[in-house]
């Protein structure tokens, strides 16, 4: 499983996430130990890996959601379920009462997404990922 989303590859400008872009996403990804903590696989009715989860506690209140979906299933209306059942997941495993994402500002799709799922964006900032440096759109969600 660890493997199969590792050699998942997305259309250009998605291709930005592909796993195997940043050597460091890579690894964790790759670790097992990983997948004991933060990572966890999302399964269709037919049990085919469709996505994954990967949560980093912030504080006692806020964790913070990454997420991907399996490239194929992309921009066919499947978004704001997954990233529904990754914030509900959340809540229950993790008792918080807010998510936070960081997103690439060049990602327009992604952003309207996540604002149609009740994320609002808070600040920008730039991180060091695939070689360089790019600016981030952070996003809260208060969880009901």
């Amino acid at each position: 499983m660890l493997n199969l989303i590792a050699s998942w590859h997305y259309e250009e400008p998605y291709d930005f996430y592909d796993m195997d872009r940043d050597q460091g996403d890579l690894a964790e990804l790759l670790n097992p130990d990983s997948w004991k903590e933060s990572y966890f696989s999302v399964h269709n009715e037919r049990d085919e890996l469709i996505g994954f989860f990967a949560y980093k506690r912030e504080n006692e209140k806020t964790v913070e959601i990454g997420l991907g979906l399996r490239p194929d299933l992309t921009g066919k209306g499947l978004g704001r379920a997954f990233v529904h059942a990754g914030g509900a997941f959340a809540k229950t495993h993790y008792s918080v009462t807010q998510l936070s994402l960081y997103v690439a500002t060049f990602n327009q799709r992604a952003i309207r997404l996540y604002e149609q799922a009740g994320f609002v964006p808070l600040d920008t900032n730039m991180r060091r990922t695939n070689g360089g440096e790019y600016e981030f759109l952070r996003m809260i969600q208060q969880m009901p």
